[in-house]
C-alpha cells in the first residue's frame, strides 16, 4: 500500500499522499488515523499499522484549483467512454473530439471536448453533432474537483469510497470502481 487518502478536518478529501508523509503527519500530531490498512510498520519494539485514510486535526482553507486541460484528463473525466455512442475505448483507440469543430470557431475548452472512439470521430468529421445526427450522451463540463482524477489513476480502496463522495467529489456521473 503506497497511497493514503488525506481528509480535511471536516472529512472533505484533500489529496492522495504517500504513506511516508501520512505517518509523519500522524507522529507529529497534525493528523489522526481514520482507517488503518493491514500492513504494518515494524521496529524492534513497536508495530504501527500503516494508515489508509488520515484526517487533519486542523482545518485547511483551500481555493478551488482548476484542473489542467489535457487529453489524459478529458479521457479520465469521460471514463474513456465515447461521448456519442457510449462505447468504452481502449487507451490507444480513444481520441478527443471538439464538439464544435475548431474550423467553425470551436475552442479547446472543457465544455467543447469529449472522448470519442475512432469510428465516431471519422463519422462526425468536421461537422457539429446536429449536422452529423450524432447527439451527445452527456453535456461535457469542467471537472469540479481534483481528488477523483488523482484516484482514478491508481486503484480505489473500498474504505475510501464513502469519503470521496461525501462532498460530491465527482468528475463523472457514474464512477467505476477499480481493483
Amino acid at each position: 500500500m503506497s497511497d493514503v487518502l488525506l481528509l480535511n478536518f471536516t472529512y472533505e478529501p484533500l489529496a492522495v499522499i504517500g504513506v511516508r508523509r501520512a505517518v509523519r503527519l500522524v507522529f507529529t500530531r497534525k493528523a489522526e488515523v481514520v482507517f488503518a490498512g493491514e500492513d504494518e510498520l515494524r521496529s524492534p519494539t513497536v508495530a504501527f499499522p500503516l494508515p489508509s485514510i488520515v484526517r487533519l486535526l486542523f482545518s485547511v482553507a483551500r481555493r478551488r484549483r482548476r484542473l489542467a486541460l489535457t487529453k489524459m484528463n478529458v479521457l479520465l473525466r469521460d471514463d474513456y467512454r465515447c461521448g456519442y455512442c457510449g462505447v468504452r475505448c481502449g487507451a490507444g483507440s480513444a481520441s478527443v473530439d471538439h464538439v464544435v469543430p475548431k474550423s467553425r470557431g470551436g475552442r479547446s475548452a472543457w465544455d467543447n471536448l469529449v472522448t470519442c472512439c475512432l469510428a465516431c470521430n471519422g463519422r462526425k468529421g468536421d461537422r457539429t453533432p446536429d449536422e452529423a445526427r450524432m447527439p451527445l450522451r452527456r453535456i461535457p463540463r469542467e471537472p469540479r474537483s481534483i481528488p477523483w482524477i488523482v484516484v482514478r489513476r491508481h486503484t480505489l480502496p473500498d474504505e475510501w469510497w464513502k469519503y470521496l463522495f461525501l462532498y460530491s467529489v465527482d468528475v463523472v456521473e457514474r464512477p467505476v470502481r477499480h481493483g
